[in-house]
């Protein structure tokens, strides 16, 4: 009798003689080395990743495009050719447009840092004469050495030097060209990269993620113009200077996941500090918090909540994580990337657990 105990208490034998606890135990350590080598190779790689999901969500935004071009008898390579082209059309008119207001604006922007400043030095300097315990020291012989801020460290990761960021740009119109040309053949291609019995497993996945990643850029795409075209009608009618470019970076910052709202203010804020008066500010300010809200509220849910489908608790992980290792770009990618691995998981028997903790 008390062997009998023994051997259930151990579980189920397989084949081999050992229990399907102890084999799944004996696994650990190779999944604990498996993840040590993709975040390793998700570091080292950063900025050859980040291009190429960047313009993996450009070739989804486009396909569409290309799939109207392809109705009038143009060739699939030809028709994305003319998209590829059409988009850096557009984002050479949109910079046309807004040249002469951008190169003001950068002209003035010392001058907006400077009484920035000096409004900070003179509050800190009535905050420190409060203190009748402070040490009185000569500033004009002391040398300041001001460190980095973490906020900036994790705006600027992910960019990496100036003319890194430029070469990595040149690659996206072609890799996003090639995306488009080849689509047929990688998808195919990639579905015959696993067994007879997982290849329509793979195939819906990879359509359910290709559905995904264009809602979540469409609806983006169209919540930040919608909220840079209400930005800029009234920062322009309450007097904003530069209020076209000001109103966009402010419309679109605000799409930023958890930072989107400090983003957002920060630039008419700027701009109009000292040069408007504080009630138009204060509205500015009222603004940007109702857009905010709304679409946080609102148009997320209705253009994204039904694709995305995870919960606050797994978007916030995945922004820390995201961010922690690829900064402003990992907060950028933190959702699809999120949202891509749920429905993997939804598709893989062993991972349907960590697929239920990432969803609603």
């Amino acid at each position: 009798m008390p062997e009998e105990v023994e051997i259930v208490s151990r579980g189920p034998i397989s084949s081999s003689g050992l229990s399907l606890s102890s084999r799944t135990f004996r696994h650990w350590p190779q999944v604990i080395i498996a993840v040590g080598v993709v975040l390793t190779l998700c570091y080292v790689a950063e900025l050859v990743l980040v291009v190429m999901l960047v313009s993996i969500l450009i070739a989804f935004i486009l396909a569409p495009v290309v799939d109207f071009l392809m109705q009038g008898r143009l060739p699939r390579g030809l028709a994305s050719l003319v998209a590829v082209l059409l988009l850096l059309g557009l984002l050479y008119g949109i910079t046309v447009v807004s040249y002469s207001q951008a190169s003001n604006f950068l002209r003035v922007l010392p001058k907006y840092s400077d009484s920035i400043r000096s409004a900070v030095m003179t509050f800190r300097d009535r905050a420190e004469s409060l203190n009748p315990l402070r040490p009185t020291v000569d500033d004009k012989n002391v040398v300041k050495v001001i460190p980095s801020s973490p906020l900036s460290d994790a705006v600027t990761k992910g960019f990496g030097s100036v003319s890194q960021a430029f070469f990595a740009l040149t690659f996206i119109p072609f890799l996003v060209y090639f995306m488009l040309s080849w689509q047929q053949h990688a998808r195919s291609a990639t579905v015959m990269l696993f067994r007879m019995e997982h290849r329509h497993t793979a195939y819906v996945t990879l359509g359910l993620i290709s559905r995904m990643i264009r809602s979540f850029m469409v609806g983006n795409l169209l919540i930040g113009l919608l909220m840079a075209t209400v930005s800029i009608a009234v920062f322009g009618a309450l007097g904003l200077p530069f209020f076209f470019v000001v109103g966009v970076m402010s419309g679109f910052l605000s799409l930023v996941p958890y930072l989107g709202l400090v983003l957002a203010l920060a630039p008419p804020l700027l701009v109009g500090l000292g040069q408007i008066d504080s009630g138009s500010l204060f509205a500015i300010c009222m603004l940007v918090l109702a857009l905010h809200f709304i679409a946080l509220n609102v148009l997320y849910p209705k253009f994204l909540g039904n694709r995305m489908q995870l919960n606050p608790l797994a978007v916030t992980t995945a922004l820390l994580f995201w961010g922690w290792l690829w900064g402003a770009m990992g907060l950028i990618l933190a959702i699809p990337i999120t949202a891509a691995m749920k429905i993997i998981f939804d598709h893989v028997e062993s991972l349907k657990p960590w697929g239920a903790w990432l969803g609603e």
